[in-house]
């Protein structure tokens, strides 16, 4: 791992790990008050059925179903993350290219594996908006999120598949895809895309971080490919448990209801944010994820002086084509919102006058 440039490894939890812990929750993108009650008794349930090994066929049937597709097309991992991290070990490349500003972990995974990674730097002046021509006509693996964090940017689908190519592979993280209503622009369930590997995770609506549990959509012989990097029994049974239960009808409906309640939410914090304009905060929109980035001056003395007021906030100069101006806010229900808000004001004059 270079030593240089942003610190790949740093992600959100690390403001709310020791000494802010007490403090509201805007740095982690996980769905506040979840897992709801009926998934904990789900997965309470499964410990009774520890001693054997995890049968993961049923939790893998289900998934394919959820997106009609055949389970040939489905691996579970723990988690997304692990997903990178099995393209980067199993996969046969020579150009790997990751589109930045995004989550970090894919290059990283990539660098760790021995691979030397290209990036593709979106522009905060076009919106972090991709231009497909951008990419190298040579990459053989590219990998993007929709919707990107941190940029909160949904990227339209027709974009996204005009990076494939004969002989490429295409990563499309949809991590927080289900955070959008419709998952409108989603790629997951498509085959007719050429060398598309889509990564799906649990964790952010159904506040399973902890648990470690998401899944990878792609071509029978990737699928086959990338397994056999996995060790034997990569994902316990409770994590199965939850993915079987977590894209079930009843649970769909329900991430469908919490993508709506997230959208109006955000359009609460933006306005909001929209009315410090004046003190400098720049909002990237129009954002459709969970959370949104903002540009502000002393950014790095705002984090600081929020985290005195009991707020902790994503920094964003760990993320490529980001500097120290940038932060990012997970969406929260209104009262943690205006809370925050308050704080914010306060913070930014703080950090104006200090």
């Amino acid at each position: 791992m270079p030593t240089d440039g942003p610190d790949l490894r740093h992600h959100g939890d690390a403001e709310v790990r020791d000494d802010g812990s007490a403090l509201v929750d805007l740095a982690v993108n996980v769905r506040a008050d979840t897992p709801p009650p009926w998934l904990r008794e789900r997965l309470a349930a499964s410990l009774g059925s520890l001693a054997a090994y995890p049968d993961g066929r049923a939790a893998r049937a289900a998934v394919a179903a959820r997106h009609g597709l055949p389970v040939e097309r489905v691996l579970l991992t723990a988690g997304a993350a692990e997903a990178f991290v099995l393209l980067a070990r199993a996969l046969k490349v020579s150009r790997p290219v990751v589109v930045h500003p995004q989550f970090t972990e894919p290059e990283a995974a990539l660098r760790d594996a021995g691979h030397t990674v290209d990036r593709v730097l979106l522009r905060p002046g076009d919106g972090f908006r991709l231009d497909p021509a951008a990419v190298p006509e040579d990459a053989d693996l590219v990998v993007v999120g929709n919707p990107t964090n941190p940029t909160s940017v949904l990227h339209p689908a027709a974009a996204l598949a005009a990076l494939a190519r004969p002989g490429r592979t295409l990563v499309v993280d949809e991590a927080f895809m289900d955070a959008v209503p419709g998952e409108r622009e989603a790629l997951a369930g498509r085959t007719d895309v050429p060398g598309l590997v889509v990564l799906r995770s649990l964790t952010k609506t159904w506040g399973l971080a902890g648990l470690r549990v998401g899944y990878v959509l792609a071509a029978p012989e990737t699928v086959a490919e990338l397994a056999r990097s996995q060790p034997l029994w990569p994902v316990s049974t409770p994590a199965l448990v939850a993915a079987e239960a977590c894209v079930r009808p009843r649970a769909l409906a329900e991430a469908a209801h919490a993508a709506h309640r997230v959208a109006a939410d955000r359009a609460h914090l933006v306005a909001g944010l929209a009315g410090l304009a004046g003190a400098g905060v720049r909002v990237v929109t129009p954002a459709e994820g969970p959370f949104v980035l903002v540009r502000l001056p002393d950014a790095a003395a705002v984090r600081h002086r929020l985290r005195a007021l009991g707020y902790a906030v994503r920094r964003g100069d760990t993320f490529p084509g980001l500097g120290a101006e940038w932060l990012r806010l997970a969406v929260r229900d209104r009262a943690t919102t205006d809370g925050f808000l308050t704080a914010l004001r306060e913070a930014v004059t703080g950090a104006a006058t200090g």
